[in-house]
């Protein structure tokens, strides 16, 4: 089945919904999410989103803290172009009625709160469930439009590449597409494809991520010839409830940033012998300040404690987290949070460049998957939802500029020389050795001997996934799966590349930072494998 659109969209995060609105005026839009619509990370992001809002702030002091969280690896170009569009950014999500939290005393109208890393109140937010409501404001949108399709339940297999479907030289033309519900792959053609796939966060055991979070779009770009960055830099955040039933549930920063203190079983704080910052240092160093005491007290979680708020304050200010943790008999009102750090953010991924281009013509990528050189080695607190929508408008700017033209001619999937997988085990047992392997040798605090074994298992892994896929028809779990081995051993090579510790990278054979920072840069082979 061949479906042609103008733009094809592969996600249905922020990033992807708000490039198919500004796009979907004058194109003819696909927006293709492997659940529904509203699955993403995007729709957990509870904190909000840092912009310039306030008259007692400035862009050179948004910038400085970026920089200072980036421990010197943020690009200058690009993080001045996020932070100076961010109040656009914030305007156009108010034009289309995303219910930030009011404040009446305020300039703005607009209740800002200030997170780790922040020396202003700036992050605009909706209580404390920000991304639920830009989604679903965002996505009621989306689905009333008449030039947007959404297609849900479909998960890409891979980019159409012009070099490899006889039409050299003309980029990318789309992607192969599974139907999850019926096992039916479509080819999509369009004549520009975004990569709007998110993060990696399931390569790790523990994560703060959604299970769609496998990340694709990095291993598709990889395997389309796409330069890949700083992919060692993986930021875990520092503050994930710590539940036998509480699957991935995060603690917002803000929690910290209204007065939050982290303190061990006996109520003894800690953070203010990490750092001088304390609780509102950036999260690199909370996180591995929890890891050491963990390790130290041989504790399994420590407490995140802001019962000293008042009752309504908090019940008014974070109903959601108040919610969840009551329902596990945690009154946050009363009792402090048990919390551990887990796999939370990605601040590397595919080359893009400020039109969120990356080097192959025709694909895009926007949001978690994209290394735009906003983060640098540590993502600031609320940058990444700003930086959605800051570079999905660039690049909708970057399409339309474009003149029209035909439709190139795709061939279709061909499945005529796999059969039914026989068994599904493989892939069960695969999915879980790689996440473990990956949380034990490639977590907060690494070593060259604990990445060199993850390699090794990695490798191994890979060759029987590839085998798997090239004998067998796909399925959703086989696609992700073998995604994440391609993501995985990114993640290791560029660990291993940087012989220093900096921002979210810290190695115990190379505890020094040096004095000038590098980007980790992998380039793929011209001849590679599919799991390449």
């Amino acid at each position: 089945m061949l479906k042609q659109y103008d733009v094809l969209i592969l996600g249905s995060g922020t990033a992807g919904q708000s490039l198919a609105l500004r796009l979907a005026d004058r194109l003819k839009v696909a927006l293709v999410t492997k659940r529904e619509l509203s699955d993403s990370a995007s729709a957990w992001a509870q904190g909000g989103i840092a912009a310039v809002l306030d008259n007692t702030d400035s862009i050179e002091a948004h910038l400085q803290d970026t920089f200072t969280a980036g421990a010197g690896l943020c690009d200058p170009v690009a993080t001045r172009f996020v932070v100076e569009n961010g109040r656009r950014a914030i305007e156009w999500l108010i034009e289309r009625g995303v219910p930030f939290t009011r404040e009446a005393q305020s300039e703005l109208g607009y209740h800002l709160t200030r997170e780790g890393g922040h020396s202003h109140r700036r992050i605009i937010h909706a209580a404390d469930a920000t991304g639920a409501a830009v989604q679903a404001t965002l996505g009621e949108q989306v689905r009333a439009h008449p030039n947007i399709d959404i297609h849900e339940h479909h998960i890409a297999i891979d980019l159409v590449l012009g070099d490899k479907v006889g039409r050299p030289g003309e980029g990318c033309l789309g992607a192969y597409v599974l139907d999850i519900r019926n096992d039916t792959v479509v080819t999509f053609s369009a004549h520009n494809t975004i990569l709007a796939t998110g993060g990696t966060g399931k390569v790790y055991l523990y994560t703060t991520n959604p299970d769609v979070a496998t990340g694709d779009g990095v291993a598709m770009a990889w395997r389309a010839g796409c330069r890949v960055a700083n992919l060692e830099f993986i930021q875990f955040h520092p503050t994930c409830l710590y539940h036998p039933h509480a699957k991935s549930f995060l603690i917002s920063e803000a929690v910290r940033g209204e007065g939050g203190l982290l303190k061990l079983p006996d109520g003894t704080r800690f953070m203010p012998e990490h750092d001088p910052r304390a609780e509102l240092a950036p999260r690199d160093i909370v996180a591995r300040a929890i890891d050491f005491e963990m390790k130290k007290h041989g504790l399994d979680c420590v407490y995140l404690d802001i019962s000293h708020k008042p009752a309504d304050w908090l019940r008014e200010h974070f109903p959601n987290i108040h919610a969840r943790c009551l329902e596990l008999g945690i009154d946050i009102t009363r009792d402090p949070i048990p919390v551990v750090p887990a796999a939370h953010y990605s601040c590397g991924g595919i080359v893009t460049d400020l039109a969120a281009r990356t080097d192959v013509p025709g694909l895009y990528s926007v949001g978690e998957s994209a290394c735009t050189g906003l983060h640098g080695a540590n993502r600031l607190a609320s940058n990444s939802l700003l930086e959605c929508l800051v570079y999905g408008e660039a690049a909708a700017q970057d399409i339309l500029s474009k003149p029209p033209k035909p439709h190139a001619s795709v061939p279709a999937w061909d499945e005529s020389r796999v059969t039914d997988a026989d068994e599904e085990v493989v892939i069960t047992h695969n999915w879980a050795e790689l996440r473990r392997a990956m949380w034990d040798y490639v977590g907060i605090v690494r070593t060259t001997k604990r990445l060199q074994r993850a390699q090794h298992r990695i490798r191994l892994l890979s060759r029987e996934i590839h085998e798997f896929y090239s004998n067998f028809r796909v399925s959703n779990n086989l696609i992700e799966l073998r995604n994440l081995v391609v993501t995985a051993d990114l993640i290791v090579r560029c660990a291993l590349k940087r012989h220093e510790s900096r921002g979210l990278h810290h190695s115990r054979d190379y505890p020094e930072t040096l004095p000038v920072a590098r980007n980790t840069v992998l380039r793929p082979p011209r001849k590679k494998s599919p799991t390449a």
